[in-house]
């Protein structure tokens, strides 16, 4: 009965070509720019690390008092003074530090022109914590953090384009004049957002390709090449020193904390620890401290951009008004056949079965517009960067995923807006058709 249906669905179908190719585009246009803001949105909105985001915090303290704090929050990164303290403390069972560093490096083949290589002074806990995966050797350890060792850990792609793709491991390379043993090579890993490095505006940045230890980079007084955030004055002055000391902020804190007790203890540690500053003169306020796990975190900064919401929403308005639109060419279409609908009723139909031939009409205007809505989908992923960052627009992706959704919307939806239609065809009274004829 399924197929008989469908039979006389796409002969009603090819009676009214006009009529059906208006649905079939209004459906596919509605559909497509759906799921082009839908593929954008769902790139930035996901979780980064879902098997660890609720174990993995951020500790943020008021350096500053409540006359410099944004809507009384405290800034989004450390000072290196308090960044250091919670690490001697070692409150977490996992802890590290981070700040992005920009290093030349000096390939081996003297025939080939330094390149920058953008990536972060960290702590051992980095690579574990955030469960960074190895395609060779492992990151270095805590005594290679205490000693200040030469040692780095470099991307795949870096790998690839330095030593073909062999394992690099034990080798040296040369960065800023400095030679640097390899101990690892990471395998290819970007969580989108970075949600470790939102301080520096980094959430969709090109992936890191080189990891140094964090006492080592400060040793060689290397320059944060991310953001430095000194306050009111927005000073850092010239002394490096006066610098690394004072309470400009751009060192970002991570602690890994598995269960709420452990988080709670924290928390209590961050409020003592502000209130010893405070006896010791150096803050005037009273704690202000936050700890947010990596759902938090994201929310407090905005990693979804606003442009993707607003896009999403209009897109999702618009396919309201392809559908209202279908409605209409379905009720205009279902109602100029209600003779047959009274001969059918007249013969034994049932309104059920009226139901199941006009649903199942409907179900393929719907999958045509699906297809047509995947082809212009397509279309779309070529013109996203034009109304987003290109950061953000080649993160969406034409995957298996949003082809079935793209499908399964299209068929849904045009059978739900047909449903209206569909009643007002199954009132249709046989002997009225009949004597009118």
């Amino acid at each position: 009965m399924f197929f008989h249906n469908l039979r006389l669905g796409a002969t009603s179908l090819r009676r009214n070509p006009l009529l059906t190719a208006l649905m079939i585009m209004s459906i596919g246009f509605g559909v497509a720019a759906s799921m082009v803001t839908y593929a954008v949105f769902r790139a930035v909105s996901g979780d980064p690390i879902p098997q660890k985001s609720a174990q993995l915090f951020v500790p943020q303290i008021d350096n500053r008092g409540p006359q410099y704090n944004r809507h009384g929050e405290p800034p989004d990164a450390l000072n290196y003074t308090d960044a250091m303290a919670l690490m001697r403390a070692h409150k977490a069972p996992r802890q590290t530090l981070l700040f992005q560093v920009g290093l030349s490096v000096m390939p081996d083949d003297a025939q080939r022109m330094p390149f920058k290589a953008v990536g972060y002074a960290t702590f051992s806990d980095f690579f574990n914590m955030f469960d960074v995966p190895f395609q060779y050797g492992q990151g270095w350890g805590p005594g290679q953090d205490e000693s200040r060792e030469p040692v780095v850990v470099i991307s795949r792609a870096l790998n690839q384009k330095l030593f073909g793709g062999a394992n690099s491991v034990g080798r040296e390379i040369t960065m800023d004049d400095r030679h640097y043993r390899i101990v690892g090579v990471t395998e290819n890993w970007d969580p989108k957002p970075r949600f470790f490095d939102m301080f520096s505006g980094n959430a969709y940045a090109m992936p890191a390709q080189v990891y140094i230890p964090f006492n080592y980079a400060v040793a060689q007084r290397f320059d944060t090449y991310g953001n430095n955030n000194c306050g009111s004055d927005g000073k850092r002055g010239d002394d490096w020193g006066s610098w690394l000391h004072g309470e400009c902020v751009w060192v970002s804190a991570w602690v890994e904390l598995d269960t709420a007790a452990q988080a709670e203890a924290y928390r209590q540690y961050l409020d003592g620890y502000a209130r010893e500053q405070r006896a010791a003169g150096r803050f005037n306020w009273p704690p202000n401290n936050r700890l947010r796990d990596v759902a938090a975190w994201l929310d407090y900064e905005h990693a979804v951009p606003p442009e993707s919401r607003i896009s999403l929403s209009l897109a999702l308005g618009f396919l309201v008004i392809c559908l209202v639109n279908t409605i209409g060419l379905l009720l205009a279409k279902f109602m100029r056949r209600a003779p047959e609908i009274g001969v059918r009723r007249a013969l034994g139909a049932s309104r059920a079965d009226i139901y199941r031939q006009f649903l199942a009409e409907a179900g393929m205007v719907g999958l045509a517009g699906g297809v047509l809505g995947l082809v212009l989908t397509g279309l779309g992923m070529f013109g996203i960067g034009l109304v987003f960052e290109p950061q953000i627009a080649q993160l969406a992706r034409m995957d298996v995923s949003l082809v079935l959704l793209t499908l399964v919307v299209a068929i849904a939806a045009t059978v739900l807006a047909a449903f209206y239609p569909t009643w007002r065809a199954a009132q249709v009274q046989p002997a009225w058709q009949l004597k009118s004829n």
